[in-house]
């Protein structure tokens, strides 16, 4: 991971310095990119009031690669995320963990109106576990892992893009594919006897970005898919929203907000019982950020 990132950076920094020749043409690429790193520590000791001492960090990386030239439109984006926490009573566990991957290509038809393709996939680097359940043979239950699940879709639809910071994709004909690798993992995912479930409905993404005042900036993509061959009326809800505050030239502070609601996934609860929930995290630190 560490040498993808690393080549990710340079192919960013080789793009900037050709960019920036004299004379040259404005390009129809836009590129932007930030890598930036959070951390926490504690200590403790002979401390009446109590505690566990910790260390924690969690590491993010989000690059996209815009094309605009005449009547075609092309956007990519790429999310890598990863975080881990360590207690001294607990050990080591996992507190971020994403890789998310969109395309969409578009050609226009009327001003800010195209005719788009859509691709999209995201999965996990590593497992993931239910801290709340123990396991007889030591160790606790793993919910997830990398591939388990993975989720793949490709729609067909319109895009209309009114303003650089603004874009929104209608995709009335939405393949969507749930890939779960490991069998013990299946029944967890609403899958049962099977890797994958394939489902066919519509998918809305929305997508925004800029500065909202001074230095804090902002980003939010909200999906939402309608599965038309069964209970097209559960909507399937992905919403991801993050805050960037710049201090100085290095540190940064941030906040990221990412809510989930699948029909399909069921949650373990307390008294053994499974079912479908709003699912949220927040990830919020201060740190050094780099943008390119």
């Amino acid at each position: 991971m560490k040498k993808i990132l690393l080549s990710m950076l340079a192919i960013a920094a080789s793009v900037s310095l050709f960019a920036e020749e004299p004379n040259a043409e404005p390009s129809p690429w836009t590129m932007a990119g930030s890598a930036g790193i959070t951390g926490s520590q504690m200590t403790l000791t002979n401390w009446a009031a109590g505690g566990d001492p910790s260390v924690a960090a969690d590491f993010q990386f989000n690059y996209s690669v815009d094309y605009k030239k005449g009547s075609s439109l092309w956007q990519n984006r790429l999310e890598l995320a990863y975080g881990l926490n360590r207690t001294e009573s607990n050990g080591m566990r996992k507190t971020n963990d994403k890789i998310y991957l969109s395309s969409s290509y578009g050609q226009k038809v009327y001003e800010s109106l195209y005719i788009s393709a859509l691709l999209k996939f995201n999965t996990q680097f590593a497992n993931g576990y239910d801290y709340a359940v123990s396991l007889p043979e030591g160790g606790y239950k793993q919910t997830s892992g990398f591939m388990a699940p993975a989720y793949f879709s490709g729609g067909l639809g319109v895009e209309w893009n009114p303003k650089a910071w603004l874009s929104v994709n209608a995709s009335p004909a939405t393949w969507k594919a749930t890939v779960v690798t490991e069998e013990a993992l299946q029944p967890i995912y609403g899958l049962d006897g099977t890797s994958t479930r394939h489902e066919f409905g519509g998918n809305v993404k929305i997508e925004a970005k800029g500065t909202i005042w001074g230095d804090l900036s902002g980003y939010t993509r909200l999906n939402l898919f309608s599965n038309f061959l069964n209970e097209p009326q559960n909507v399937d809800v992905d919403w991801t929203i993050r805050f960037d505050l710049k201090i100085n030239k290095w540190l940064s502070a941030n906040a990221n907000f990412h809510m989930i609601y699948d029909d399909d996934i069921n949650i373990p609860q307390p008294d053994g019982s499974a079912y479908p929930c709003l699912q949220i995290q927040e990830v919020a630190g201060i740190g050094l950020l780099v943008k390119f």
